[in-house]
């Protein structure tokens, strides 16, 4: 999977970079109310900055999934024509001129480099290449090397279609059958955000109180006693839910999807809207 750097980009980098200025400015040179957001508005403006990339990288496994069930029509296709006696160059010239998709412009490509006399061999690799996917990567090299063995071609691509569909199906079942799952992991997360929050807004500076009262030593929120500091559990708290957030969303993407990388989308929105609840409901990581 590709993701070509967009000017687009620069345009979020460029707003996050305003926004933080901005933050700056407010948090350095004004008195009001507004300081308390500091952190909420310096971590929405990094999330500006990185908003389109992860979007595109969204959209781009979309439409891998798409070309994937494009390339299962166009296998077939090329199936029935191979089996009509005609030869596979001529073939895929052939069905090239029928929709396809997201994977039309990759299918054309393949029918005019065989065209221009590449090697049917080397166009394939090159489609597949094209493509990004590692599905229809897999299945040209199977392909590639049931033709050089001098295997029946249509028997192996339809082997390979029918493979493609059993994996495909797999997927589908167990991101359906895992749905539920990942719903519960991002309730209990947040589950665990609020649980966190109150022991950090009302517990301890209750506890805190108690044994300030009782000439002990304040535990995170209450000036000490005989010049003893008190404890800060705020950041400790707060690394906590980071790191579990990260971990959560690796667990989630890789439980549902079978990926690290579709892990890390789930990791950046529970670590995301973690850090924001938490520095809105604190004002900050300072007492």
């Amino acid at each position: 999977m590709r993701i070509k750097f967009r000017k687009v980009y620069w345009l979020s980098i460029i707003m996050a970079l305003l926004i933080v200025l901005l933050d700056v400015y407010i948090y350095f040179f004004t008195k009001g109310f507004l300081k308390r957001f500091f952190l909420p508005i310096l971590i929405l403006a990094l999330t500006a900055g990185w908003l389109h990339f992860w979007i595109d990288f969204y959209k781009e496994i979309k439409r891998q999934r798409g070309i994937e069930l494009k390339f299962l029509e166009f296998v077939r296709s090329l199936v029935e024509t191979v089996k009509s006696g005609i030869t596979i160059p001529k073939s895929i010239i052939h069905v090239s001129k029928e929709d396809y998709g997201e994977l039309s412009p990759y299918i054309k490509k393949l029918a005019h480099q065989i065209e221009w006399g590449i090697p049917i061999h080397k166009a394939l690799i090159i489609f597949a290449d094209d493509t990004g996917n590692s599905v229809i990567k897999r299945s040209i090299s199977i392909i590639i090397e049931a033709d050089e063995s001098g295997g029946d071609i249509a028997d192996v691509m339809t082997s390979v279609a029918g493979s493609v569909i059993n994996v495909k199906r797999m997927k589908e079942e167990r991101r359906a059958s895992t749905y539920s799952q990942v719903i519960q992991g991002y309730i209990v997360f947040f589950i665990f955000i609020g649980i966190m929050l109150v022991l950090q807004l009302w517990l301890f500076p209750k506890l805190s109180e108690l044994t300030l009262g009782a000439g002990g030593m304040g535990l995170g929120f209450g000036s000490g006693a005989g010049g003893v500091e008190p404890m800060n559990l705020d950041f400790v708290f707060f690394s906590l839910i980071m790191i579990q957030g990260f971990f959560a969303g690796i667990m989630i993407g890789k439980f549902s999807e079978g990926t690290i990388k579709q892990g890390l989308i789930h990791s950046l929105i529970l670590v995301t809207a973690a850090a924001i609840v938490i520095t809105t409901a604190r004002g900050g990581l300072l007492p």
